[in-house]
């Protein structure tokens, strides 16, 4: 008769799992609680003292880990020596193990846990029987995942045993499995222990959300994973209320719409195009918020993202109506701007309550490289220790304004990008271009053709990076723009000063540089 030993902390499905078992001829040994909810569907159980001949001790603590349960899983059959050392020591072989481990993720996410608490839900007997069998995968199938007994039972009807390739598959399991446990625990005692974000080592663990029908394009694959215990602020904790599943561009586009959006606490709208915003307006009501981004670019929108920091009502779905987008993303919609929405198949509507959580400090921004990876702490501050007017003209209180205004726009453009800001709308944004006088004529050109060059004049530019020769304020003075925040750190820094105060144009130093790449 074969074996298996079985622990889980899991208990979808295992009892109907184990009748199945035994129905085929397995003999259960089990622990604890698992033990006793098998006893008690009626099936016969060896406890594992009666395998060990040792009593479970130091309140569970120790309960598998002894040389009558590891002998029984590492024994290899076709080893002769094996096979006799463990009949002489009277241990029997191991057949299938199921396990799945103390739930460590859940605990660590409980608000208010203690670290006790969390250290006390570290499996030790689990990962070690686990590694174990997956060790021995030849002979010991080893289950982590209740989603795979249906096919387990269905193998073993079929064919009286187990193959070689599917107790190889499982084995695999087992080890992403356990490293995805370790990877959740290290992490956590790395932030207990005070570590620095940059330890010797980097190991990383997600989840997977989904599969992508594709990634940027058609003919990559593609999935989406998130963190463990994401910023709910984040597009991994929405709730999606109609239409298709996000696409791998939907998610990457959002993501840079929704960082931009935090930066605003009045009733705002930005609207986004690759990554990129191309219309942000702030107003009293999200509908007016929607037309100062909508008709800051127009053209660009079509086929965009629309995020928005207030409920969604019938008059702000209207308007949206009017054109095609991808998405529209809001801590609420009224029933009414569902209704008006839901009209279009295509347009996904996404609710996320929580819109305006940030992610915390010490959050990091990972990118991938061939070979490697880039690790860096968030773009978090927005400016640096004070803002310096090194102009002779002083800017007015709503030239800084406007100034503030286009400088979180800019914050989230992509480098070298320039966005230009008036009466919290944004006029024109010139973003990912090599040179930055190409995106600084850009953005004055978007807001002449759309706004038209009387709005233009009297607005406020920003730079995401210093400018290394004067042509970009001379731009300025021929749109009539009369006011430019940047970091300033360029060696010819004076060079842009004189071109401003030749014209008239106040400008600002932040002393923060804000590339985005």
């Amino acid at each position: 008769m074969k074996r298996v030993l079985i622990s889980v902390s899991d208990k979808t499905g295992i009892v109907d799992f184990s009748k199945k078992l035994v129905e085929n001829g397995y003999e259960i040994v089990s622990t604890g609680g698992t033990a006793t909810a098998l006893k008690d569907a009626g099936l016969p159980v060896i406890g594992i003292s009666e395998v060990t001949g040792f009593p479970e001790c130091l309140d569970g603590r120790v309960k598998t880990l002894h040389p009558a349960i590891h002998a029984g899983l590492l024994a290899m059959r076709d080893n002769k020596e094996h096979m006799e050392q463990i009949e002489k020591l009277n241990i029997k072989p191991i057949d299938m193990v199921v396990v799945n481990l103390y739930p460590f993720k859940q605990t660590v996410l409980k608000e208010g846990v203690t670290r006790e608490e969390a250290i006390e839900n570290i499996d030790i007997g689990g990962p070690t029987m686990l590694r174990a069998a997956a060790k021995n995968w030849q002979d010991v199938a080893v289950v982590t995942n209740p989603a795979d007994y249906d096919g387990i039972i269905a193998e073993i009807v079929e064919t009286g045993d187990i193959s070689k390739k599917t107790k190889f598959e499982l084995s695999a399991k087992v080890f992403a499995h356990t490293a995805h446990y370790d990877s959740l625990i290290a992490s956590y005692m790395a932030k207990q222990a005070g570590f620095d974000l940059f330890t010797e080592t980097m190991s990383l663990t997600y989840e997977k959300v989904q599969d992508m029908r594709y990634g940027e394009n058609p003919h990559q694959r593609a999935a989406f994973y998130k963190e463990i215990g994401a910023v709910k602020g984040s597009l991994a904790a929405a709730k999606q209320l109609h239409g298709k599943e996000l696409s791998f561009n939907n998610i990457n586009d959002a993501n840079g719409a929704l960082e931009l959006l935090k930066e605003y606490e009045e009733p705002t709208v930005v609207a986004c195009k690759h990554a990129n915003p191309c219309g942000v307006g702030s107003a009293d009501t999200i509908h007016e918020a929607y037309l100062k981004a909508y008709n800051s670019d127009p053209v660009s929108v079509f086929g965009g993202i629309i995020v928005a920091n207030r409920e969604v009502d019938e008059a702000t779905a209207t308007e949206i109506n009017k054109i095609f987008v991808e998405i529209v993303v809001a801590p609420s919609f009224t029933e009414k701007a569902i209704e008006v929405l839901s009209a279009k198949a295509n347009i996904r509507l996404l609710e996320l309550p929580s819109i305006m959580e940030k992610q915390p400090a010490d959050a990091l921004d990972i990118k991938k490289v061939a070979g490697g990876i880039l690790v860096q702490e968030v773009d978090r501050p927005l400016l640096g220790e004070e803002l310096k007017v090194v102009t002779k003209r002083k800017p007015t209180e709503k030239e800084m304004e406007d100034m503030l205004f286009a400088w979180k726009m800019v914050k989230f453009t992509k480098s070298n990008g320039i966005a230009i800001g008036k009466d919290k709308q944004s006029v024109g944004i010139g973003p990912g271009q090599v040179n930055r006088i190409w995106a600084c004529k850009q953005a004055i050109e978007h807001g002449t053709d759309h706004l038209g060059a009387d709005f233009v004049k009297g607005a406020a530019l920003a730079s995401d990076a210093f400018f290394p020769f004067p042509d970009c304020v001379e731009e300025c003075a021929k749109a009539g723009i009369t006011a430019i925040i940047q970091p300033g750190g360029s060696i010819k820094d004076q060079a842009s000063i004189d071109a401003c105060d030749a014209a008239g144009i106040t400008m600002v130093f932040t002393g923060m540089r804000h590339f985005r790449h």
